[in-house]
């Protein structure tokens, strides 16, 4: 027996186009973020390398290099192999080698790194920055970006250490933040001088990199068991990402189930 609240209808079967438009978004969300990711890639690398190779005299060039090599004085040393390279026939190797300039540029930090952890580096590096220091609009530009490259890739700088809760910018609303480290000095002293006060960074959607500094008192911030990770990727998604889906998945479906 039936109602007249049942449903005798059986669902329609989607047709041709709607099951071509579903593949073609799936096929979409697989492959974007792949060919985003080598493209960006590729970009930098070729960046780098017009970056670099202006900067290296035209004998120690990869093609100058290869062409010295594979040259001898009675002519090309392998015949078919230089013949096979040689796409224009001028007597020339033409290879564009993207990404080794990116290994020249490493070399050539890891050098500089070197040097300047020595005495002689040190004292050079002091001088040149006493210059820089005279000059009047280079020392603004120079200090911020020596602070900004101090910040982002100095190995003693600590980063966030944990995800966590706060009640902002009201209470019963709640934001994911992380936390940066315990506050010290005038900061602490002026606003929570017997407790203890924390720096907390509140990140934007879908933005991450942009956001709020709070100092609010440890008592205020719930710690959170998901890593920097996940919580990051629940805020770049604006939610839609959780740590651990399945569970969660497995969950609703069981209050589901309940319900009915």
């Amino acid at each position: 027996m039936t109602t007249p609240f049942d449903s005798t209808s059986s669902p329609k079967r989607a047709g041709l186009l709607t099951r071509l438009r579903n593949s073609f978004l799936t096929g979409i969300v697989v492959i974007a973020p792949v060919g985003l990711t080598v493209w960006l890639i590729w970009t930098v690398v070729g960046w780098v390398d017009g970056f670099v190779w202006p900067f290296v005299p035209d004998s120690y060039q990869p093609n100058a290099l290869l062409n010295r090599w594979m040259t001898g004085p009675d002519g090309p040393r392998v015949p078919w192999l230089f013949d096979l390279l040689d796409r224009n026939n001028d007597g020339r190797i033409e290879v564009n080698v993207r990404g080794l300039g990116v290994v020249v540029f490493l070399i050539f930090t890891v050098l500089v790194g070197w040097i300047a952890k020595g005495l002689i580096g040190r004292s050079m590096i002091t001088f040149a920055e006493s210059l820089v220091q005279r000059t009047p609009v280079v020392r603004s530009i120079y200090s911020g970006l020596k602070q900004l490259a101090e910040t982002i890739f100095a190995q003693s700088e600590r980063s966030f250490e944990k995800a966590c809760l706060i009640e902002y910018p009201r209470q019963g609303i709640w934001v994911i933040g992380f936390i940066s480290t315990q506050a010290k000095g005038e900061v602490a002293k002026k606003v929570l001088p017997e407790g203890e006060l924390m720096s907390i960074f509140i990140p934007t959607t879908p933005n991450p990199t942009s956001g709020f500094l709070l100092f609010l008192p440890k008592e205020d911030v719930i710690e959170l068991e998901m890593s920097l990770e996940d919580a990051a990727k629940l805020v770049i998604s604006a939610g839609l990402v959780y740590p651990n889906g399945q569970d969660a998945k497995q969950a609703l479906e069981a209050q589901f189930r309940q319900a009915s």
